[in-house]
């Protein structure tokens, strides 16, 4: 099992800027990539950024440069630096540990993250 604790989302003003953080504890060694996906009331959830154990990230075509993700690996967490926020990026964040081959996936509880316009 996987235990995912996030942290940090909360109410900005567009154009702002907020930080993510997810810690994860339990089998660490069945993850993979870890990353960030999105989901907005009515909408599919999306996946807003992954980075994999050895610091190769990808992004959602929305994100356009305006979020970075890193990754510490020695303290099992992830993080998400998200600047120049939208209304548009209003949703609920959830942090993913992505299972190794042969081990499943786990999530996080979700964060919200509401921007003002």
């Amino acid at each position: 099992q996987v235990q995912l604790v996030e942290s940090g989302g909360g109410v900005v003003q567009a154009g702002g800027s907020l930080r993510l953080s997810c810690a994860a504890s339990g089998s660490i060694f069945s993850i993979g990539a870890m990353g960030w996906y999105r989901q907005a009331p009515g909408k599919q959830r999306d996946v807003v950024a992954l980075i994999d154990s050895e610091g190769t990230t990808s992004y959602g075509d929305f994100v356009k440069g305006r979020f970075t993700i890193s990754r510490d690996n020695p303290k099992n967490t992830v993080s998400l630096q998200m600047n120049s926020l939208k209304p548009e990026d209003t949703a609920v964040y959830y942090c993913a540990a992505l299972g190794r081959v042969g081990f499943k996936d786990y999530w996080g509880q979700g964060t919200q993250v509401t921007v003002s316009s």
